[in-house]
C-alpha cells in the first residue's frame, strides 16, 4: 500500500490493487510456494493491476503519466516498504483533513484495523465510518495532497494527530478491541519502529521521546500479561517476566524527558508507567506519586477515560468510596472498562449484586473473547460467595 500509493497519489486505486494481488496469492502461493521475496512479488503483482485498471478507464495522457510513474515501481525493494510507512502516515495526517479521518485512515491503512474495530474505538457505526473513510481517500486524491514527510520546520503542526495514530495502533496490538486474542504483537512492534523513527527525525520534540517510553515500559509487560490464555491484571502479574530492557529504554527515555521540563500527555503518562516500573511489587506501588500525575494530566489534557483512571489511584490513596463517586459521575456507557472498574470498586465496598450487574454491563460492551472470559470469570466469582 505505501509504495503504491507514492507512485498512484490514489489511495483507494492502490487499496483495490494490493487486495487483488493479495487474492492471486492466496490462490497461487498454496501450490506454487511462496516466493523468495514475497513483498516484492505483491508489489508488482499490484502494480500490473493498478496498470490494468488505468489503460481501461483513464485518458490517454493519463495512462501515460501513470504507467510512467508505476514502471518506477518495479525498482521497489522489500526495504522500501517500511520507509514508506512514514510518508503514508504523514500523507493520511494531512491538516487538509479532519483530525478524526487522518486518525481513521491512518489506523485503517497503517494499522491495519478493520472498519469496524475502528468504529467500536470511535463509538460510531460501522458504515457511518465507512463514509468518513471513503471522502478522506477523495480528498487526499482530489487535493493532490503531496505523499511525503514534512519539512523540519512544517514537523511540529503536523506532529500531534501522527503521534496519536502510533499510540492508537500500539493500543490495538496490545488490547484488542475484538477477536480471540488479546495481543497483536505485530502491532506493538510496528507502532514502536515508528515511535522510533519518529525520535529520530524529531528528537527535540520531548512528546516523541515521551510516546516510545510510554509504549516501552507498557510492551515491557507483554510476557506477564497472558499466560495459559488468561489475562492477568497488572496487581497480580508476575514482575519477573516483565523485560528489563524495555523498562530500562523507557526509564532512560524519561530522565531525558525531565530534563528538558516541557511535560505532555505521553511524558506524564509514560511517567505514571515509570512508576508502576519501579515498584517490586503491587504492594509497593507509590499510588499518591502516580495520583500526583493524573492530577497534571486532568490538568493539561483533561477525558473522560483519564480520569476513569485516574479515579483507579484515588481509590489506593484516598478509600474506595471516594472513587466510586468520581467514577459515578464519569459518562462512559460504552466503554467496558468503565463498566469493569466500577465493578471492581463496588466488590471492595461489599455491593456484589451492583457488581455482578455491572460486570454484566463490561461485558455487553466488550468484543474481545479473552477480556470477556476475564470478565465473566470476575462476574461468576462474585456468585460463588
Amino acid at each position: 500500500m505505501a509504495v503504491l500509493t507514492r507512485f498512484l497519489g490514489d489511495i483507494s486505486l492502490a487499496e483495490e490493487a494490493v487486495q487483488e494481488a493479495f487474492a492471486i496469492a492466496l490462490a497461487k502461493w498454496p501450490n506454487n510456494g511462496i516466493p523468495a521475496f514475497p513483498v516484492g512479488w505483491l508489489i508488482t503483482t499490484a502494480r500490473n493491476k493498478a496498470l490494468d485498471r488505468l489503460r481501461k478507464e483513464a485518458s490517454r495522457s493519463e495512462r501515460q503519466h501513470a504507467a510512467q510513474l508505476l514502471n518506477d515501481v518495479d525498482q521497489a525493494e522489500e526495504h522500501d516498504v517500511h520507509d514508506n510507512h512514514l510518508r503514508l502516515i504523514f500523507t493520511c495526517c494531512h491538516p487538509a483533513l479532519a483530525p478524526e479521518a487522518q486518525v481513521a485512515l491512518t489506523l485503517r491503512l497503517i494499522g491495519g484495523l478493520s472498519t469496524q474495530e475502528i468504529a467500536h474505538a470511535f463509538l460510531l457505526q460501522p458504515s457511518a465510518l465507512a463514509q468518513r473513510l471513503s471522502r478522506a481517500k477523495a480528498k487526499i486524491r482530489d487535493a493532490n495532497i503531496p505523499y511525503r514527510v514534512p519539512d523540519a520546520a512544517e514537523l511540529p503542526a503536523r506532529l500531534r494527530e501522527v503521534l496519536a495514530v502510533v499510540y492508537l495502533i500500539f493500543n490495538e496490538g496490545y488490547s484488542m478491541t475484538s477477536g480471540d486474542e488479546v495481543l497483536r504483537t505485530e502491532l506493538c512492534d510496528e507502532a514502536i519502529r515508528l515511535g522510533r523513527l519518529l525520535v529520530t527525525l524529531i528528537p527535540q520534540e520531548s512528546e516523541t521521546l515521551g510516546l516510545l517510553a510510554l509504549m516501552l515500559l507498557i510492551d515491557a509487560r507483554r510476557d506477564a500479561r497472558v499466560v495459559d490464555g488468561d489475562l492477568i491484571l497488572l496487581s497480580e502479574q508476575d514482575r519477573t517476566l516483565w523485560n528489563q530492557s524495555k523498562t530500562d529504554e523507557g526509564r532512560d527515555l524519561m530522565r531525558i524527558c525531565l530534563t528538558r521540563n516541557r511535560p505532555g500527555t505521553y511524558q506524564l503518562q509514560a511517567a505514571i508507567n515509570a512508576v508502576h516500573s519501579e515498584a517490586p511489587s503491587a504492594a509497593c506501588t507509590d499510588w499518591r506519586q502516580i495520583l500526583e500525575l493524573y492530577d497534571q494530566l486532568m490538568f493539561i489534557a483533561p477525558s473522560a477515560v483519564i480520569a476513569l483512571n485516574r479515579a483507579v489511584a484515588v481509590a489506593e490513596v484516598h478509600g474506595v468510596v471516594h472513587a466510586l463517586q468520581l467514577v459515578d459521575a464519569i459518562d462512559l456507557p460504552k466503554y467496558h472498562l468503565y463498566h469493569a472498574v466500577r465493578a471492581d470498586l463496588l466488590r471492595r465496598i461489599g455491593r456484589t449484586a451492583d457488581a455482578a450487574s455491572a460486570y454484566r454491563l463490561a461485558l455487553a460492551n466488550c468484543e474481545n473473547k479473552r477480556e470477556r472470559d476475564f470478565l465473566m470469570r470476575q462476574c461468576q466469582s462474585l456468585t460463588r460467595h
